[in-house]
């Protein structure tokens, strides 16, 4: 069973002394070598030129957009004042905390910067890290499950989970589950399929695609899925932050794909010399 099953796994992958190496931490290091090998697949299959030079400037820009974003976003939206009276805490990543919102718009930013160091079409690198970003949730969400976070609202449903600690013994949604089936396997399916497609689809139509299944699928989930105990419910007591934080990407995936359609721009790397 479920419960059983999950009963027995450790957070911590690793232990020699008192060096801890854990499963989340194996999960984002995981996610980025999968999404950096799907980057350069796709860099070879729609001939978008990238040279070594230009993919270390990409790798760097992306890690630290990630690890930047995602704390911040957690501090601003999910830290309801508390980081404000301990501000010594921002920096605590041991203690856990990061925000999938915040760490999109890391991403964004740094491949932002990287694009406009290394001449590449930002909508192109876009287009490669949205397929790659996919299997990077999916690893994610699958370590929530480990560490016993993020989990569902209570369920009589047989596949209920019992995580114990702070969620009680009553048994709940494995919403971490739902989460790495939809927004990592589902997305990256659809992407990966739509991306071996010759010629290349425009360029905008996979982050497109991308902010508007992510952002149906987090709002779908989180109607099961507990709100954080900082937090509660948002507006009128049904809505939670995710939600709240998930229709703009709708908004933003919707005109990306209307401006991909429109404007038919052809995926594009390095100039030629």
């Amino acid at each position: 069973m479920l419960d059983n099953l999950y009963q027995m796994l450790d957070p911590i992958a690793v232990q020699i002394g008192p060096l801890q190496i854990r499963w989340y931490g194996l999960a984002y290091v995981a996610g980025f070598i999968c999404a950096f090998l799907i980057l350069g697949n796709l860099s070879k299959r729609w001939r978008v030129r990238i040279n070594e030079d230009a993919f270390f400037v990409i790798v760097f820009s992306v890690i630290l957009g990630v690890i930047i974003g995602g704390r911040a976003g957690y501090v601003l939206f999910y830290g309801d004042g508390y980081y404000l009276q301990h501000p010594e805490k921002i920096l605590a990543f041991n203690e856990g905390g990061m925000s999938f919102h915040g760490g999109l718009i890391g991403v964004l930013v740094g491949g932002y910067i990287a694009s406009r160091i290394t001449h590449i079409p930002f909508l192109t690198l876009a287009d490669m890290g949205a397929v790659g970003a996919a299997i990077g949730l999916f690893f994610g969400r699958c370590a929530n499950f480990v560490n016993g976070e993020l989990w569902g609202a209570p369920t009589d449903l047989p596949w209920g989970v019992v995580f114990g600690g702070a969620a009680g013994t009553m048994p709940r949604h494995p919403s971490q589950l739902y989460e790495a089936l939809l927004e990592g396997v589902v997305i990256f399916c659809v992407l990966f399929a739509l991306s071996r497609k010759n010629p290349p689809r425009p360029r905008g139509t996979f982050i497109g695609l991308f902010l508007v299944m992510y952002g149906v699928f987090r709002f779908l989930v989180e109607f099961v899925r507990e709100p954080d105990v900082q937090l509660g419910y948002l507006w009128g007591g049904w809505l939670t932050m995710g939600q709240v934080l998930s229709v703009p990407l709708i908004v933003a995936g919707v005109a990306l794909l209307i401006y991909a359609v429109t404007m038919k721009l052809p995926q594009k790397g390095l100039p030629e010399m």
